[in-house]
C-alpha cells in the first residue's frame, strides 16, 4: 500500500529514497563468498489444497451498492469447527466515509449458524463467524455460500470507495481469515492506515455485472465482456493465486501491452487524467522489467492498473493495483508489492514489515540511497518488526515500517555484498512463493550472511529467536 508521504520519510508510496536529502549513492561492497543456500531450484507451487473462492458481483445503476455472493471450498490443515471471514470495509477508516459490507445470508450443507463478532449496535463487526455442524479434520473439505451487500462511500484513499465516472471496491467481500498451519487469524482493527489482514492464496473466479457504458479492470486474467442486454455486460476473470481482489468499474479508456517475460498489462484512465494509458502502462512495463531483474519472473501473468482520481498513492492487490494518483515511483513500490504480499504472503497484522518494508526496499532497483540518508534513517527509535497494534500511530508506523525497514533492508545488501544478498533474497522469494512468510523464513534465507543478519537484528526487523542456530 502507498499514499501520500507524512513528515519526510516514506508513507503509503513516498519513499525514504525519494524524500530524504540527495547525495550520491555509493557502490555497494564486493560480495563475499556464501554458503549456497538450499530448496533454491525452481519457485515453490500453490498448495493443491488451497481454497476455491467464486465471487459474483453486481453493481447497481446508483454505482453506489454492490450485492453479490462468495461461495468457498475450504480444506483445512488444522482441525476447525468454523469458518472466520474478515470484513475489510467495515474498518474505522472506511465506515468514517460511509463504507459498509453486511452479510445477508449464509448457506451450506455443513453450516450450523452465521454470526458478526465485535459488532456494534447499528453497524456490523470487523468479523463473521460461520460455525459448522462439526469439527473438519485435516484434509476434509466444506463449501460455504455468503450473500452479501457492500455500499460504496465517498470518494476517498480507501480500498472501497465511488467518485464521478468510476466505483471500485477491493477487499470488497468476505474475506477469508486463514494463515495456513496456524489457524483463523481474528486480529482486531487498528488506529493505523496499514493493512491487518492475513489470507491464502485461493484459487478464485470473479464475475461482475456493471452498467454496459462502462469498463471493468479487476485482478485476473479478464474474459472478453458478455454482449449488451437490458443495459447491461457481464466480465469475468480467472486468477489461480489470489489471496484477495480488487475491481474497479468506470469510463476507462484502456491500454494493453505485453512485458519481455510475457505478462500482459492492462491500464485504465478516467477521462481529464493527469496521464495516457499508453504512458501509464509503458511506466509498467518498466517497472516489472527493473523488479525481475532482482527478484526473478514475475508472479502473475496479467496485471491490471486502473488510474483514480488523485487521492494520493495506491494500493496493492494481487495481479491488479489501484493508482490513486499518477505516480512511477508509488507505480513501482505498488509493482514491488506483486512479489512481497501477493506471493510471498504475511501475517500483515503480526509481520507488516515482510510487505511493506520489501516492497520499499525494492524501490532501490530504480531508486539508489544514498549514505547519509542510509545513517539518518536506520535511527529512527523502534523496533521495524513489531505488530500493528505496537505502533504509536500511522507516522509512527510509515517511519518504521516503511523508511526504516526498507533502509535496514538496503544496510542489510551492503553490507553482506549485493550477488549475495541479492541470490538469497531471490531463495526466499522463490522458497515461499504462495506461502504466510515469517520473519524465521528471512532469517533462514540470509542465514550464510551474518553481516546482514547483524543489520537487521540492529534495527529491530529480527529478534534473537528468529536467528537460525
Amino acid at each position: 500500500m502507498a499514499a501520500t508521504a507524512l513528515l519526510l520519510l516514506a508513507g503509503c508510496g513516498t519513499s525514504f529514497v525519494d524524500t530524504l536529502a540527495a547525495e550520491d549513492a555509493a557502490d555497494p561492497s564486493p560480495a563475499p563468498e556464501a554458503a549456497p543456500v538450499e530448496g533454491c531450484d525452481q519457485r515453490a507451487e500453490p498448495d493443491p489444497d488451497r481454497p476455491v473462492v467464486a465471487l459474483d458481483f453486481r453493481l447497481d445503476g446508483d454505482l453506489r451498492t454492490v450485492t453479490g455472493t462468495e461461495t468457498v471450498v475450504f480444506t483445512p490443515d488444522v482441525a476447525t469447527g468454523e469458518l472466520v471471514f474478515r470484513l475489510v470495509p467495515n474498518s474505522p477508516e472506511a465506515a468514517d466515509v460511509g463504507n459498509r459490507l453486511v452479510v445477508d445470508a449464509v448457506r451450506g450443507d455443513d453450516v450450523a449458524e452465521g454470526g458478526y463478532v465485535e459488532a456494534g449496535a447499528e453497524e456490523p463487526g470487523g468479523l463473521y463467524v460461520v460455525r459448522l455442524d462439526a469439527d473438519l479434520a485435516p484434509g476434509e473439505s466444506t463449501e460455504v455460500e455468503l450473500d452479501f451487500t457492500l455500499t460504496l462511500g465517498s470518494g476517498s484513499f480507501e480500498r472501497v470507495g465511488a467518485d464521478e465516472n468510476v466505483s471500485w471496491w477491493a477487499s470488497g467481500a468476505p474475506l477469508l481469515a486463514w494463515e495456513p498451519g496456524v489457524g483463523w487469524a481474528r486480529d482486531p482493527f487498528v488506529e493505523v492506515l496499514g493493512e491487518t489482514a492475513s489470507s491464502p492464496v485461493a484459487d478464485t473466479r470473479i464475475t461482475v455485472s456493471a452498467p454496459a457504458e462502462l469498463t471493468v479492470l479487476m485482478t485476473g486474467d479478464q474474459d472478453a465482456p458478455s454482449a449488451a442486454r437490458a443495459g447491461r455486460r457481464t466480465w469475468s476473470s480467472t486468477e489461480p493465486v489470489a489471496r484477495d481482489v480488487s475491481v474497479a468499474v468506470g469510463r476507462f479508456t484502456t491500454s494493453t501491452v505485453t512485458t519481455p517475460g510475457g505478462a500482459e498489462v492492462t491500464t485504465g484512465v478516467l477521462p481529464d487524467a493527469d496521464v495516457g494509458a499508453d504512458e501509464l502502462a509503458d511506466w509498467t512495463v518498466t517497472a516489472i522489467g527493473d523488479l525481475e531483474r532482482r527478484f526473478g519472473p514475475f508472479p502473475y501473468r496479467t496485471l491490471t492498473v486502473p488510474l483514480l482520481p488523485d487521492y494520493g498513492g495506491g494500493i496493492e492487490y494481487p495481479s491488479s493495483i489501484l493508482m490513486a494518483g499518477a505516480s512511477p515511483l508509488v507505480l513501482l513500490h505498488e509493482v514491488a508489492h506483486m512479489y512481497f504480499y501477493g506471493m510471498v504472503g504475511d501475517s500483515q497484522f503480526r509481520d507488516p514489515w515482510l510487505d511493506e518494508a520489501f516492497a520499499t526496499y525494492a524501490e532501490s532497483v530504480t531508486f539508489p540511497v544514498a549514505p547519509g540518508d542510509l545513517r539518518r534513517t536506520l535511527e529512527i527509535p523502534g523496533d521495524v518488526g513489531a505488530a500493528m497494534d505496537e505502533f504509536r500511530g500511522t507516522e509512527d508506523y510509515f517511519a518504521r515500517v516503511y523508511g526504516k525497514g526498507g533502509a535496514a533492508l538496503v544496510a542489510a545488501r551492503d553490507a553482506a555484498g549485493a550477488e549475495a544478498f541479492d541470490a538469497a533474497i531471490r531463495c526466499y522469494v522463490d522458497a515461499n512463493a504462495w506461502t504466510i512468510a515469517t520473519p524465521d523464513d528471512v532469517a533462514r534465507a540470509l542465514a550464510g550472511l551474518p553481516a546482514a543478519l547483524d543489520v537487521l537484528t540492529a534495527a529491530g526487523a529480527l529478534d534473537e529467536d528468529d536467528l537460525p542456530d
